[in-house]
């Protein structure tokens, strides 16, 4: 059910992403155009790209509404034909970033999205249960037999992102997620002074933080000119007035190519999170 892409890359993956990123108009047309300003229609703009120019892949449908009688049931992500074998398949993915809270009682901690109304236990049965059958509908087959598409033999799903954990606070992981999955660490907006004081780790210092905005969520970020403060203390004042989750980039400079790059992520939420 789970799709692993590494799986499936060529051995030239690797070489052909290095040109694209010296000279991107060797690339697909799609990674020069503006980005969308909606993270989850980036990322599967980025997914049709992995799909067709790196696995060569044949996308036969994408973004497509289920309706019966007016009423949408659903959505199909996309419909497209594994090479391999020349199944038919259907994908459903999602990129989130979920920030585990421990709670007050013994009860398992939830995951919560920085906007809490998002939940990974919920996002996840609800790719399972519903998403990732919405091929096994009549209106769904309906369809796809009317645009003289196979009905599909296997269902995907596709859910990458960040963890992030209470920092200084021991958590266990979310089972079944893999063990070297991508982390980060979340804060009250309120302790970010206490962070900076308690700690001697490099990424307390607000000087090496900049807050990332979509689609930079995806990462990881660099930049060639030293983080401003100035911005990430505008930021932070925003999280306590505003109430707005906010995600913040760690920077390390390297001694390489004295380039800015990403070493870790914070996520910075209001004293009133999860309850927003």
């Amino acid at each position: 059910m789970g799709f692993v892409p590494e799986k499936h890359l060529p051995d030239d993956a690797e070489k052909r992403l290095k040109a694209w990123d010296n000279n991107p108009r060797l690339g697909p047309a799609l990674l020069t155009e503006t980005p969308p300003r909606r993270l989850g229609h980036y990322f599967e703009r980025l997914y049709e790209c992995l799909l067709e120019n790196l696995l060569g892949w044949e996308v036969l449908l994408k973004n497509q509404p289920i309706r019966s009688n007016g009423i949408t049931l659903g959505e199909l992500d996309f419909i497209v034909r594994n090479p391999s074998d020349q199944v038919v398949e259907h994908h459903e993915i999602a990129v989130k970033f979920y920030l585990g809270y421990p709670g007050s009682g013994p009860a398992t901690p939830l995951w919560y999205g920085p906007n809490s109304s998002d939940r990974l236990d919920l996002k996840s049965k609800r790719l399972l249960t519903h998403q990732s059958r919405m091929t096994d509908k009549p209106e769904t087959r309906a369809l796809l037999h009317s645009l003289d598409i196979p009905a599909p033999a296997r269902a995907r799903i596709f859910m990458p992102g960040y963890l992030f954990y209470p920092a200084g606070q021991p958590m266990p992981s979310p089972k079944d997620v893999p063990t070297d999955h991508l982390r980060g660490e979340w804060l009250y907006a309120d302790d970010v002074d206490a962070f900076r004081d308690a700690s001697t780790r490099p990424e307390a210092a607000l000087e090496s933080w900049v807050p990332l905005r979509k689609p930079h969520w995806l990462g990881p970020w660099c930049q060639d000119n030293k983080p401003e403060s100035r911005e990430t203390e505008e930021t932070l004042t925003m999280v306590r007035t505003a109430g707005t989750p906010r995600l913040f980039a760690v920077l390390k400079q390297s001694p390489e190519d004295n380039l800015w790059r990403e070493s870790s992520r914070l996520f910075v939420v209001p004293g009133h999170w999860p309850n927003l």
